[in-house]
């Protein structure tokens, strides 16, 4: 087949043809338990680690989709070793596996309700971030909260995200280009839209909000990794938005571009106001993780149709 695929609902289709249903509880609730992995040089990354937080998100929510971590990740790689033949030579996929609970019955009309289960995979959109390795990524504090814990937990990935979309609205009404930096209702920091965030002092080195409190990130464990491997002490806890604007270097972390430096907050440099050096070093260390040149890569297919 010369076009992508898509698993959906045990079957592999044309990626095209793979849709969720109206009546769909993901679509209608936006109950949604979901995972993003990306690909370097065509292989996954930390395809197990990702699967076991899906596993926790199906176990909190109670959705048994009736597919074990091996059987996903089979499906993953079979998805991926098919649609990354597609690209051109040196691009990479993220791939969206995305499980609901199935029709929402006061929509469907239905007393058999089964699991929606979809896997597919998309061109990274490289544009969306490859400017941002060099300039360093803004951040505005709106008004919109963290969802609180006793909604969800944090460790739970799921798509209701409304809280996400509005707080980017507000920092980008602020300033354009701008990402959003959750507070809890404490004031304490949480989280970026989709993004840990790190702080560095070079008296402390990197610290993070702490376990239980934001959503375990995959990236940030990474991150945590290399920084061990390069001697930079780590630590977790509580954040505010003084630390941000105090720090010596902030950081996000993320899937899709593994690593940026936040440079700005409330339109007043961070540190330098440039990204600094524990940032350069942290990704000349992602770069040998992932076997190339993230950025280089990301400049190259910024401008893909």
């Amino acid at each position: 087949m010369k076009e992508p695929i898509a698993y959906f609902n045990g079957q592999l289709v044309p990626a095209a043809s793979a849709a969720i249903s109206v009546a769909d509880a993901g679509y209608v609730l936006g109950a949604t338990i979901a995972e993003q992995v990306r690909t370097f040089g065509g292989k996954l990354f930390r395809l197990d680690d990702h699967l076991a937080r899906l596993q926790r998100g199906l176990a909190i929510v109670g959705v048994k989709p009736g597919l074990d971590r091996p059987h996903f990740a089979e499906i993953a790689r079979e998805l991926v070793a098919h649609n990354h033949a597609l690209l051109a030579e040196g691009d990479d996929l993220g791939l969206s596996i995305v499980v609901t609970p199935g029709p929402y019955r006061s929509y469907a009309g239905s007393t058999s309700v089964e699991p929606t289960v979809c896997l597919h995979t998309y061109p990274l959109p490289f544009a969306a971030w490859a400017s941002k390795y060099r300039t360093g990524q803004s951040l505005r504090i709106p008004n919109i909260e963290q969802v609180p814990s006793t909604c969800w937990p944090a460790e739970l990935k799921c798509r209701s995200r409304m809280h996400y979309y509005l707080a980017d609205c507000e920092a980008n009404r602020r300033e354009a280009g701008a990402r959003a930096v959750l507070l809890d209702r404490d004031g304490f920091i949480t989280e970026c839209s989709t993004a840990n965030i790190l702080v560095y002092r070079v008296s402390e080195g990197l610290v993070s909000a702490p376990h239980g409190t934001v959503l375990p990130g995959i990236s940030q464990a990474e991150v945590f990794r290399l920084a061990a491997m390069l001697g930079i002490p780590a630590r977790e806890r509580r954040m505010t938005p003084a630390d941000l604007a105090g720090a010596d270097e902030v950081l996000l972390t993320s899937t899709p571009w593994c690593l940026l430096a936040a440079t700005r907050l409330e339109g007043q440099p961070i540190g330098g106001g440039v990204p600094g050096p524990v940032f350069h070093r942290l990704m000349a260390a992602w770069n040998d993780v992932a076997g190339l040149d993230l950025v280089a890569q990301a400049e190259q297919f910024a401008a893909r149709g």
